[in-house]
This record gives C-alpha cells, structure tokens and sequence, in this order.
C-alpha cells in the first residue's frame, strides 16, 4: 500500500508544481477582498494559491505515510522520479512543450529506476 501512497504523492508534487507556475503574488496582493465574492477574476487569481497549499499539504501527507512503509532513499527516488517524469508528460501534453530522443531516452532511463527500485523493495 506504501506504492500507492508514494504516486499519489507523486501526483499532488506534479500538480503542486503548475500550481507554482501560474501562482501570482503580486495578482493575489492586489485582490479587493470587499468585492471578493462578486468578482470571478478574484476567485481565479486565488485559485493556484488554493491548489498550492492543499496539494502540498496532500503531498506531504501520503508521502509521510509512504516513507514509513519504505526505505527513505527508495521512497525519496521513486517519488522524485514519478514526479519528474509527470511534470515532463504534462508539459509535452497541456503546454505542448517540445521533446526530442535524448530527453525520451533519459525519462526511459528514470522509468527503469523506478521499476528496479519497486523490485528490490
């Protein structure tokens, strides 16, 4: 069940991620909180604030969980590895971000690792 944990923590980092990306604080200083509610371009500002802290607070939470299960190098690795492979598909895929052999082969290469890891766990 640890695994399990470790990727849906894995999921909440790719997420909290672009969170990050589209945060703006200068966006989310500037709101005016009395007319808050009546204005829809408030909620969307504050929206990558709200993903950011409950996927971190979701990140923290399985991957607690995972770490206790797992060695802490493997978990750290897999977690990371699964991360970074996610933020990649996801630029390639939504931001249409380009890609070429040499980044595949080396996503491939994490992918082994990951596997080899699950393996000797």
């Amino acid at each position: 069940m640890a695994w399990v944990f470790l990727f849906v923590a894995s999921l909440f980092e790719i997420v909290w991620t672009f969170c990050l990306k589209f945060l703006d604080f200068k966006k989310v200083a500037a709101i005016h909180w009395v007319q808050f509610f009546s204005d829809k371009a408030g909620i969307l500002t504050l929206a990558p604030l709200i993903g950011y802290i409950l996927c971190g607070l979701g990140n923290i939470y399985f991957f607690s969980i995972a770490i206790k299960q797992l060695p802490a190098s493997t978990a750290l690795a897999v977690w990371m590895g699964v991360t970074l492979v996610g933020v990649k598909l996801v630029d390639v895929a939504w931001f249409k971000e380009s890609t070429n052999l040499q980044q595949v082969f080396f996503i491939l290469l994490i992918l082994i690792g990951i596997v080899g890891l699950k393996r000797g766990a």
